[in-house]
């Protein structure tokens, strides 16, 4: 179970966040919810109902893009993203993350409601970890070699399955030590994140090993280039193909999958859990 605040996400089985970006750049979003850089708060909640009613546990809220090359955006642009969508959830029964690396934004998305702070850097911020710890929400920590503008530079592993292993282990142990308990946090290896394709495909394919101390495994492989440079499809046509790589996650032990395309992962998680069930005997 996953503490988030004054919610308990149960993660027995895999789960599914789906993506809220208020950016002008998502995936999937873009023109949607952001015109003009101000929220378009009515798209927000149609987008926000039709992924719970699909199936989605929570929705992560992010209001800086922080895909391959992207330029940092300002607290109070990020703020002005953020906090009105956080707010306009909370008439939902979802468990409401934050995707920023920010203390300031994500105090200040605490403050309207959020329940978890999804957070890319791990808690590099050095007020972060104080935040979450006193604030009591959940933490998914993201391994990211580099930053978002040089990340995709040549990145280079002595083994990418160790590396990324051996930083969620240390930055688990950080945040013990800042008083936050095992039971409010995720570790993420950040698909895509200072990765080539090969390295997110080892990832992937080693994706039990990365698990420590029994830490609950959030991934995110959505839409990403891997998908793309694997299938041949642009952005907007890899809707399968992620389909495919969140089932795959979740057979190595993926306990929540952030995804786009709720309704179509949820199809998916649900033809595996069937299969599953089958081969443990179970009705």
């Amino acid at each position: 179970m996953l503490r988030c605040a004054e919610r308990d996400l149960d993660l027995t089985h895999p789960q599914i966040m789906g993506v809220l970006n208020i950016t002008p750049d998502s995936f999937s979003d873009a023109g949607q919810l952001l015109q003009d850089d101000r929220v378009h708060l009515g798209a927000v909640r149609g987008g926000a109902r039709r992924m719970v009613h699909a199936g989605a546990v929570v929705l992560d809220v992010g209001g800086e893009s922080t895909r391959p090359g992207a330029t940092p955006v300002s607290e109070q642009q990020e703020l002005a993203r953020v906090i009105p969508v956080v707010q306009a959830l909370q008439e939902l029964d979802v468990v409401v993350s934050v995707d920023t690396r920010h203390a300031a934004v994500a105090a200040a998305a605490i403050a309207a409601g959020a329940h978890m702070i999804n957070d890319v850097t791990a808690g590099e911020d050095s007020r972060m970890l104080a935040l979450v710890a006193e604030a009591g929400v959940g933490f998914a920590l993201m391994h990211m070699q580099g930053s978002p503008a040089t990340m995709q530079q040549e990145p280079h592993y002595n083994d990418v399955v160790a590396d990324v292993r051996a930083f969620l282990q240390r930055r688990a142990e950080t945040c013990y030590a800042a008083g936050i308990p095992a039971d409010r946090l995720l570790l993420d290896p950040g698909f895509g994140f200072g990765k080539t394709v090969t390295h997110n495909l080892q990832l992937l394919a080693s994706l039990r090993c990365l698990r420590h101390d029994g830490l609950p495994l959030l991934v995110g492989l959505s839409r990403k280039s891997t998908i793309g440079a694997v299938t041949g499809r642009a952005v907007h046509e890899r809707e399968f193909g992620s389909v495919a790589a969140a089932v795959i996650a979740a057979e190595r032990g993926a306990n929540l999958i952030r995804v786009h395309d709720v309704a179509a992962t949820m199809d998916g998680l649900k033809m595996w859990r069937a299969v599953a069930d089958q081969e443990q005997g179970q009705p």
